[in-house]
């Protein structure tokens, strides 16, 4: 049975963005050196985030606004007004920084969209990711672009109501085994797991989580069309 609809997920399935999160932290972490241990800062943070996603979802201005929370609350509101520029301005750099492809990316996307309908579906700010996609230089390859504000079962389920299609003839790829492939996996679509050198602590699961889900991983997006190619021949 051939696939109706192969979708990506973008931050680190297409392009490199883990890295810039890793990059500004580092140099928040200096920032913020004469006040507190990074150690604290580190576990600090990812608490602010955590409790934030409610108000401020993903992506790069949310993580900004609780880089700044974290800075008034650990220094007790002595953080300079000069340092707060600082923080705005790395989340500036971050968002103009260059789109830069992962290995095999775009052969393997151009390849599959003569064959296949495609669709990018990622989270975070709307503003955000709707220029990442335009700068990528990828954006003629899919048909649809998809931006949600997570990306959990219902989810992926509404969007294939949405877009006609039954579970079984959908594939995601995506790095993250919580947001792109389990949830899939428990719709009954066939989900591929391409890992990624880093992984935000928000997207790693427990093994028990993954258990008895079944998925495809991969080592490098280039074995993907292979992949395909096996799972509508075998079917």
């Amino acid at each position: 049975m051939p696939l109706d609809l192969i979708a990506f997920d973008a931050d680190d399935t297409l392009w490199h963005t883990e890295h810039l999160y890793a990059d500004a932290q580092a140099q928040f972490r200096g920032l913020l050196a004469p006040y507190v241990a990074a150690e604290t800062l580190n576990g600090h943070l990812f608490e602010v985030e955590m409790r934030n996603l409610r108000y401020f979802g993903y992506g790069v201005k949310g993580f900004t606004l609780s880089m700044i929370e974290t800075a008034i609350e650990l220094t007790d509101g002595r953080v300079a007004g000069t340092d707060i520029q600082r923080i705005i301005d790395l989340a500036k750099a971050m968002l103009t920084a260059d789109i830069k492809l992962l290995d095999e990316v775009e052969p393997t996307v151009a390849a599959l969209a003569q064959t296949h309908r495609l669709m990018i579906i990622t989270k975070g700010d709307l503003f955000d990711q709707e220029t990442k996609v335009a700068r990528s230089g990828l954006a003629g390859y899919f048909r649809h672009v998809e931006i949600v504000s997570d990306k959990n079962r219902d989810t992926y389920a509404a969007l294939l109501e949405r877009h006609s299609v039954a579970p079984q003839r959908f594939l995601m790829v995506g790095n993250s085994l919580r947001s792109d492939v389990l949830p899939v996996a428990v719709l009954g679509a066939h989900a591929v797991y391409v890992p990624y050198a880093v992984t935000w602590a928000h997207e790693t699961v427990a093994d028990h989580e993954a258990a008895g889900l079944g998925y495809h991983e991969l080592a490098r997006l280039g074995q993907l069309p292979a992949l395909i190619a096996q799972l509508e021949g075998s079917a």
